[in-house]
């Protein structure tokens, strides 16, 4: 160690120093390894054929697996319409106020008819 070397907080000796171009932890993340978040936004998109009103159309996979959770909720699957309905919420702030728009006097007879389905339901919907 040299003399007018400073050593404290955040300068460490020269001697015990990373060299340059070598890890500090070489068995940490491999290079082009990916995160869960990644595949899965990945694997969303890809695109598979749905047959919709007796035609083939293209999908991404989220676009089709929100179709179903939609199309089950509306046909009366409760676990669909809580599920359905967690996600409403948590992304209702999220929408810009551009699309928002006000509840039509129909949406809100839809809503409250579902409402009191889920309340009429024993355990309160739950299975």
């Amino acid at each position: 160690m040299t003399e007018n070397e400073e050593i404290g907080y955040g300068k460490p000796p020269k001697q015990t120093q990373f060299r340059k171009g070598v890890s500090g932890n070489p068995k940490g993340r491999p290079k082009g390894s990916r995160n869960v978040a990644t595949v899965l936004a990945r694997a969303l998109r890809e695109k598979v054929i749905v047959n919709e009103n007796g035609r083939r159309r293209t999908m991404t996979k989220l676009d089709a697996a929100i179709a179903q959770l939609v199309n089950k909720s509306a046909s009366g699957d409760l676990s669909a319409m809580r599920q359905l309905m967690g996600l409403a919420g948590s992304i209702e702030n999220e929408v810009p106020i551009s699309i928002k728009k006000e509840m039509t006097e129909e949406d809100a007879k839809v809503m409250k008819n579902v409402l009191k389905r889920i309340a009429d339901c024993p355990n309160g919907g739950t299975k």
